[in-house]
Order: structure tokens, then sequence, then C-alpha cells
């Protein structure tokens, strides 16, 4: 798969270069649902920051075989929702189920939601809505096997390649990143247009 999905930027569209953008992760994420929507995002003109529970590099994978690793900018521990316009949560199935067992990161998506600051989950992300308590009443998609796990947790789970919900944008693997992509930053600009 390609990295350049969002090259029809609509020229009229507002620069997202006000904002930064948070992507949380850990060991374990799912290479191309970073990689893509990061490229994707810093070409619409947005400032984009790897917050993770680790220092140094986090390793990416593809399914199962070891990726990519790619540079943290910022510790979780020390990372502020205020200082974040946004926040993107990749897959993985080590990467979604290490974030959800993290107070740190339960705090942080919780403050993000508080303020009603877009939130974008892909794959197995999802689960990190679940587990910071964030995800009832609200209509999702992820990886066909959290469907349980939302529908427990009083979410309403279809399987779209795209959802929007509100302040919420969720896809189910990677082959949705073109839509997925799409939607986030569509999302952002729409926020860009209330600032404005």
């Amino acid at each position: 798969m390609g990295l350049s999905e969002e090259s029809d930027i609509e020229p009229e569209a507002p620069d997202l270069s006000p904002l930064t953008i948070a992507i949380l992760v850990t060991d374990g994420f799912e290479q191309a649902e970073l990689l893509a929507p990061r490229q994707a995002l810093e070409s619409a003109g947005a400032t984009v920051h790897v917050i993770s529970d680790k220092t140094g590099r986090v390793q990416g994978y593809e399914h199962t075989d070891k990726g990519e690793s790619v540079d943290v900018d910022c510790a979780l521990s020390e990372a502020s929702p205020e200082d974040y316009s946004a926040v993107l949560l990749p897959g993985g199935v080590v990467n979604g189920d290490a974030l959800r067992m993290s107070p740190d990161a339960r705090a942080f998506i919780q403050k993000i939601n508080k303020a009603h600051k877009p939130i974008a989950s892909i794959c197995h992300g999802g689960w990190l809505l679940i587990s910071a308590g964030i995800a009832a009443d609200r209509t999702v998609t992820s990886w066909p096997s959290l469907q349980d796990d939302f529908t427990n947790a009083k979410a309403k789970w279809v399987d779209q390649e795209v959802v929007c919900d509100d302040n919420f944008v969720s896809s189910r693997k990677p082959s949705d990143i073109p839509a997925f992509n799409k939607a986030f930053i569509g999302l952002l600009r729409e926020k860009i247009k209330e600032l404005a």
C-alpha cells in the first residue's frame, strides 16, 4: 500500500497548519495505520507528534511481521491534552491492548474527549475508547473482533469502512485508510472553520 492517499486536497480547503495532532501508540502498532495517516495529516499542513509510554522509538508491524520503527516525540506521562487539537489511535493488537491498560493513555483520551476534540481510531485502536469509558452511546467501527467489546460497552458497532459520529472517526483495517484519512481531515477542517 502506498502512503500518498491524501493527494486530492481541495485548493480552497482550510490548511491544517494551526493544528497539532497527537498519535498515541506503543510497540506493536500496525505500521500502515500510523504512517499513512501521519503523511496525509502532514501533507494537509498539520504538525504531528508521536506520543508513547516508550522512549526513543516504537516498533511497528505489518500484520505479524516486524516493520518500521518510528521516533517518539513526547512521553505520554509528560504530554498535555491541552497542547493537541486531535488524537489519532492506530491499531495493532499488541499496541491496542497495551494502551487500553495504561492509566496515562486513558486519562489523556478522556480529557481530549471532554474537550470535544476529534478522536480518530482504526482497527484495534478503538480498544482505548472502551477502556477509557467514552464509547457508550457512540456509533463506531473497528476490526471485527472488537464488535462484542463495543456492544458490551453500550456502543453501536457497524461494519463500514469509515464511521463519523460527532468528534469520533473510526475505520476497520488498513484497506480503509483512504476513506479514514479523508473523513478525519474533513473533520479537522470543519474544526478550523468553527475557529475562524
